[in-house]
């Protein structure tokens, strides 16, 4: 039986790649869409592609595919998959929802935590001989305000471990959700100035960019805190940048940037800003269960049984 070719362009974790290659013949391009292929690989041969949200895959990339039968997301996001012309293709896209969104969650109250109480200035300072001096009071999140910018699995977690600190609860999403917890703010702008905290978890992609504009952030105030645990593009960076640099805002705790590996200076330099490498999803518990969805996906389609994790076109 002749072997199926699939081609991954994503870093993925070893155990996945050894997953990948004990049933197929993989091609691993870490780094994405090469200018040039390496030798070896033969294009009309992929019948699957391993991408995630960020990376994506374009209709001009599948039509580079004559084989291809199916575009796995390894993770929650399909944000930059052209899932439209899958569909008109016959490709299957499929992803993992909700295999990191208790991590993702997790990383986002330590955010708001390490924010709230200065963790990371108040270190730098004892680092420099001044602990009698940075001993002033800190914002913290009992009984504060946290609006939420997306109430899908990942918000709704984010919800449930605020409550533990008696937050009081805001949201806004495209419409309400009759069993999501707190208020509904139909404008972004409303719940930005209603919150001492605004974390942003809602999806990716041309519908979302620059969502959390100036005008959102300048409604948050000077005491305000924003986190981005989504996608870089959601939250307009230039504004950001001037919002932060007018004390428009408290701070920012950001996994995610819109240029991402890129990082501005300006919030690297900021005492009151923290920055993580697009981490929030991982952890081993998300990665065990991000790679079971994608062999999983694979092993259904190449079955021809039901894929459980497909994306669902209208």
């Amino acid at each position: 039986m002749s072997a199926t070719y699939v081609l991954a362009l994503i870093p993925l974790p070893d155990a996945t790649l050894d997953a990948l290659r004990r049933a197929y013949a993989l091609h691993y391009l870490p780094d994405g869409w090469p200018e040039t292929w390496p030798a070896g690989v033969d294009l009309t041969r992929v019948r699957a592609v391993v991408t995630n949200g960020s990376t994506g895959l374009s209709e001009a990339r599948m039509a580079a595919l004559p084989a291809l039968e199916i575009v796995s997301a390894f993770g929650a996001g399909y944000e930059n998959v052209d899932v439209a012309a899958a569909a008109r293709r016959g490709i299957v896209v499929t992803h993992a929802p909700g295999a990191n969104a208790a991590t993702v969650a997790d990383h986002a109250i330590g955010l708001l935590l390490a924010l709230a109480r200065g963790y990371a200035p108040l270190t730098e300072a004892v680092r420099g001989g001044n602990w009698r001096t940075s001993r002033g009071e800190r914002a913290t999140l009992t009984g504060a305000r946290l609006g939420i910018v997306g109430m899908g699995r990942i918000g709704r977690l984010i919800a449930a471990r605020a409550r533990g600190f008696d937050m009081t609860l805001g949201y806004h999403t495209r419409g309400p959700h009759a069993d999501a917890p707190g208020r509904y703010y139909s404008r972004l702008t409303e719940l930005a100035a209603a919150s001492d905290f605004l974390v942003i978890a809602c999806n990716g992609g041309p519908a979302t960019k620059h969502l959390v504009d100036r005008e959102v952030l300048y409604a948050l105030g000077p005491h305000g805190y924003v986190v981005n645990v989504s996608r870089g593009s959601v939250l307009d960076t230039r504004a950001l940048l001037d919002a932060l640099a007018e004390r428009a805002i408290a701070g920012a705790g950001l996994d995610v940037i819109e240029h991402e590996p890129e990082v501005p200076f300006e919030l690297l330099d900021h005492p009151d800003v923290l920055v993580t490498p697009h981490i929030a999803g991982r952890s081993p518990a998300s990665l065990i269960a991000q790679r079971d969805a994608l062999i999983a996906s694979l092993t259904q389609h190449f079955t021809h049984t039901p894929v459980e994790f497909a994306v669902r076109t209208v």
